[in-house]
């Protein structure tokens, strides 16, 4: 029981980085605190690509309802009544008189 209690001791106070046999515990800290490090980057790295896929689908709604918008506004202003209306203005009216077929025949000699 004496044992275990100076080894948990040891362990507290630290003996175990400054003893003989400190130089494999050192390597086996330094592993482990350079997958910490590596782990925390990755982490980091995460975040920041689940942030940018956040702004671009934020941007693709945005350009998306711009989008349907500028096709509503075209179909309004391909409507014959707002033709009409435009060409009204410039001293064109619609004509009377239905258009006419026009037969073309070749003949051959």
């Amino acid at each position: 029981m004496n044992s275990t209690k100076s080894k948990i001791y040891d362990v507290l106070k630290g003996r175990f980085l400054t003893d003989e046999s400190s130089f494999k515990n050192w390597r086996l800290i330094l592993f482990v605190v350079v997958l910490l490090l590596i782990m925390i980057t990755s982490a980091h790295r995460a975040d920041q690509k689940v942030l940018k896929i956040a702004e671009l689908n934020r941007l693709k709604r945005q350009l998306r309802a711009e989008f349907v918008d500028t096709g509503t506004t075209l179909m309004r202003m391909k409507l014959e009544s707002s033709i009409r209306d435009k060409v009204k203005t410039k001293g064109l009216n619609p004509s009377k008189t239905p258009p006419q077929k026009i037969k073309v025949t070749v003949k051959k000699d």
